[in-house]
């Protein structure tokens, strides 16, 4: 009986794929093909995937009539879930569901180049039961001592940055997660998603929204997984990997689609980054705003959540300059969206969020001419008779600057942390002061008042000062690869200018962070405005946070441990997070809010702090464009419809748990 019953099953799963995958032409776009990226022009086709499935070695893909399956009447992909009752979770696993290995090899026949990549956790190889006769721990060493890098991460098809949210279920062993109750070392998929399509063409990322949405599995979307709030995993997942797509193409004189702009203009493809867009800019005599990080990826997250930069005090923010996007859409489709062509879409995704309206393909970007550029990096920390009473008077005199400087079209990144290798001393390196369009004469000039309070103070500190003749060179020599920094959390707050110029409000926003500092927090923290005088950035319409348009510092702090700390002090740091030290930067700024991509993973009320105003008009266009919940992200415009089912450390959502409909 269970056995016919399981036939049954799987026979009907098939026919559905079968449907979904045989009955989908491509999709008309509002782009010529000209303007398209080659593996942009390679989309899904009805008669390409007949000739695929007919070749198929695979006996259930020729027990079905295509042809009648197709519907020849329009051109849109049907769902036939539309109105159906939806599942109350994602598909996982462990469920009668769940797609057969046979379907997983059709699906891999038509994706084509053996694009489907099943996973197994980068950690896997320091465990004999995964690696099997090829174990080696010299390469177990090797991968635990480089752990901390960046790099690594970033070329692995699952690999995130926010790995304390996946459940830390691979890790070497020596980074064996104690504090989450790990006693014994081991390595299981986890919250990791199960497969991974490494696209190269338009038409694979269509077949993987297509299977995802008939199937109802979570689907998820990667590029190089440097987040900070788990978007780019999630357990069960159906993962689509972008990181390859490195096309890009210069527009000399680019006019965009309401004829409001002409001129230099770059396409990025979704699995760019930032330090690859910034030499194609340099090569082209441009400026491209992107972000301050080298491996962040250009349009992904980063762009679509806003995108703050080392020139946000003169351009604004990256997401300001967006002329046009290609996506995938939650029915399959692949659409342009610009001003005048789906124009929702268009102002969502330029702020709004990333992994929530769409698979983003590429954009189109403005360019700016190229400009010299000044900066200062230095770094001092407190011992001998530099006190921290002078640590802080210092920092104070900084602040009491953050106006003018910004004013100037300055930014600045730099942080305050417990000393890493001083038990009770306090650490402050500036990463990069950046001074647009700034010779190094002007910018000591400029400086010269800071600079004499500091000696005053007795500061010992030796700083560098760069000045290029293009933005790119500028930023490739002041920012260092960021280190991975696993075992960790953040939470984060923007301070307007309203609370920085106003005395008595400065003293409260500085004793704030400093209160912070005291109790056991590191720090990060941005001076920036938001565009130039004049420009008007607050008057774009688009889905940016309100909040961002009065920024002057915006103020990340966060915390670390031992992966061998107890989970009491784990959870206590944790918690001191949400529930004790951002409380007090928000009461002294009623109404605003912070950048959703360097956020609290738990913060409350994230719809005001990321989107403000904006956020119902968000989600009505999330509801029209994805109906079924076929994207979801955590803290992603639409996502409290859904709730992960365990939780890490009693408070924090598991993404290795299942996804369910509230």
């Amino acid at each position: 009986m269970m056995t016919e019953m399981w036939k049954d099953l799987v026979s009907r799963v098939f026919m559905l794929v079968v449907l979904l995958l045989s009955s989908f032409f491509t999709a008309a776009i509002a782009s010529s093909s000209q303007d398209l990226f080659n593996f942009e022009t390679q989309q899904l086709i009805h008669a390409d995937l007949s000739t695929r499935l007919s070749e198929a070695a695979i006996p259930e893909a020729k027990n079905h009539d295509l042809l009648s399956l197709f519907s020849p009447e329009n051109n849109q992909p049907k769902s036939r879930r539309q109105t159906a009752p939806q599942p109350a979770c994602k598909t996982y696993p462990s469920d009668p569901s769940w797609p057969t290995e046979s379907l997983w090899r059709l699906f891999n026949i038509l994706l084509d180049n053996n694009a489907l990549i099943k996973t197994v956790p980068e950690a896997s190889l320091c465990y004999p039961e995964w690696a099997g006769p090829s174990f080696s721990a010299a390469q177990c060493q090797t991968l635990t001592a480089s752990w901390n890098n960046s790099t690594l991460r970033i070329e692995n098809p699952t690999s995130i940055r926010s790995i304390l949210f996946q459940g830390m279920s691979c890790m070497p062993p020596a980074y064996n997660a104690a504090f989450l109750g790990y006693t014994v070392p081991n390595c299981t998929v986890g919250g990791f998603p199960e497969y991974t399509v490494n696209v190269s063409t338009v038409a694979q990322i269509q077949l993987a929204v297509n299977i995802a949405r008939e199937l109802n599995l979570r689907l998820v979307i990667k590029n190089t997984g440097h987040d900070f709030g788990a978007k780019s995993t999630g357990k069960g997942g159906l993962n689509v990997w972008t990181h390859n797509l490195k096309d890009y193409r210069f527009y000399p004189n680019y006019k965009s689609a309401t004829g409001d702009y002409r001129g230099p203009a770059f396409k990025l493809a979704a699995g760019v980054q930032v330090f690859e867009a910034n030499a194609w800019a340099k090569e082209y005599n441009v400026t491209l705003v992107g972000g301050e990080g080298k491996s962040v990826g250009f349009i992904g997250g980063y762009i679509q959540g806003g995108g703050h930069s080392p020139l946000t005090s003169i351009y604004g923010l990256a997401a300001d300059h967006v002329l046009s996007i290609q996506l995938v859409t939650a029915d399959g489709q692949f659409v342009t969206a610009d001003a005048k062509t789906k124009s929702d879409l268009f102002w969502a995704l330029r702020g709004g969020g990333a992994g929530t309206f769409g698979i983003v393909t590429s954009m189109v970007v403005k360019a700016f001419p190229q400009i010299k550029t000044t900066t200062l990096t230095y770094n001092v920390s407190t011992g001998g008779n530099f006190t921290k009473e002078k640590f802080w008077a210092m920092q104070r005199a900084y602040v009491d600057e953050f106006e003018r400087l910004a004013d100037l079209g300055y930014y600045s990144y730099y942080r305050i942390r417990q000393h890493p290798n001083v038990s009770g001393e306090l650490y402050h390196d500036m990463t990069s002061m950046v001074a647009p369009n700034t010779s190094a004469a002007e910018f000591k000039a400029a400086m010269a008042p800071l600079f004499h309070k500091w000696a005053e103070i007795g500061v010992p500190y030796d700083p560098v000062i760069r000045e290029s003749d293009n933005y790119s060179d500028a930023w490739l020599a002041a920012f260092p690869h960021e280190v991975w920094s696993w075992a960790m959390r953040q939470a984060s707050r923007f301070f307007p200018r309203e609370n920085l110029v106003d005395p008595e409000k400065r003293r409260q926003a500085f004793d704030a962070v400093k209160g912070v500092v005291e109790e056991g927090a590191n720090m990060v923290l941005f001076n920036m405005r938001n565009g130039r005088p004049g420009a008007n950035t607050e008057l774009i319409d688009n889905a940016v946070n309100p909040a961002w348009r009065k920024v002057l510092m915006f103020a990340i702090m966060f915390v670390t441990w031992n992966v061998t700390d107890s989970p009491e002090y784990v959870t206590q740091l944790s918690r001191n997070l949400t529930y004790e030290w951002n409380p007090r930067w928000k009461a002294l700024t009623p109404g605003g809010g912070t950048y959703m991509s360097e956020s609290d993973y738990i913060e409350p009320n994230w719809q005001e702090s990321f989107h403000g105003d904006k956020y119902p008009r968000l989600l009505e266009i999330k509801k029209k464009w994805d109906p079924l919940g076929v994207f979801y992200a955590t803290n992603a415009v639409g996502s409290e419809e859904w709730v992960l089912g365990e939780t890490i450390m009693g408070h924090l959502p598991s993404q290795n748990s299942r996804l369910c409909r509230k």
